[in-house]
């Protein structure tokens, strides 16, 4: 169903409204909500997906989040603060705050996205979100891009606050690997299979040059995930020389 061109612009000053900014530059914005499911069906060389502005928004937020977490834990340590950022820097948390800006609803998708309800997918609007704030860099800059994910963020931080943080097992590896072998694990995309709307990822994890462990999922980040359980699992309980 095609939506109504004047109710699109209403949409847009909703969605401005709830990210606090509006966008001086409209073509960024557009690029954010592109999939490249989207991309592929057109065929259009010139037509870019979000998959470069989600690279981009990935890096600007875990600055941002780094920032933000240096002002407020003046006392962690190092190793705490990655467990922190980790527990809201992620797939979960980034889905929760696209639904509650209502992305799902401008998101750019091809038929089989569509077909198999691609908007509402965690791992498609958690990647939207990074675009979305990459965008937001490239129009605007760090420094509103950072008081823009204060403001998203910060309802994320209650369990911060209240110590009930789950572990992430990428931070559990990395602080693990930097105190046993002070190196950090290194994780490398091997594979993508599957069609556009159903991809799945395998990620390996080397340590000093050395294969320790695998992991596949439908994102990435799942696929780090997996990984790094093992990985994590693999070397605490069984100590080698590497």
């Amino acid at each position: 169903m095609k939506r109504d061109p004047m109710q699109a612009i209403k949409d847009i000053d909703e969605l401005s409204k709830r990210l606090g900014y509006r966008f001086q530059k409209p073509d960024l914005l557009a690029e954010a909500f592109r999939h490249s499911s989207y991309v592929n069906e057109r065929g259009n060389l010139d037509l870019r997906d979000n998959e470069r502005l989600e690279f981009l928004g990935d890096a600007v937020l875990d600055l941002a989040i780094s920032h933000i977490f240096m002002d407020l834990f003046l006392d962690a340590k190092e190793g705490d603060l990655s467990k922190y950022r980790a527990a809201v820097v992620n797939e979960k948390g980034l889905c929760q705050l696209a639904k509650g800006l209502g992305l799902g609803d401008f998101i750019l998708l091809g038929r089989g996205e569509e077909h198999t309800h691609g908007r509402k997918k965690p791992s498609i609007l958690a990647n939207t979100m990074e675009a979305l704030l990459g965008a937001v860099y490239l129009d605007a800059g760090f420094d509103r891009a950072l008081s823009i994910i204060r403001g998203l963020f910060l309802p994320l931080l209650d369990d911060i606050d209240s110590g009930n943080v789950n572990n992430d097992h990428k931070s559990m590896l990395q602080e693990y690997t930097q105190d046993a072998h002070k190196i950090r694990p290194e994780y490398r995309l091997i594979k993508e299979s599957g069609p556009a709307h159903d991809k799945t990822f395998r990620v390996v994890i080397y340590l000093n040059g050395k294969l320790i462990a695998e992991g596949d999922g439908k994102s990435k980040k799942e696929a780090e995930q997996k990984a790094a359980r093992e990985a994590f699992h693999c070397l605490s309980g069984e100590p080698k020389d590497l």
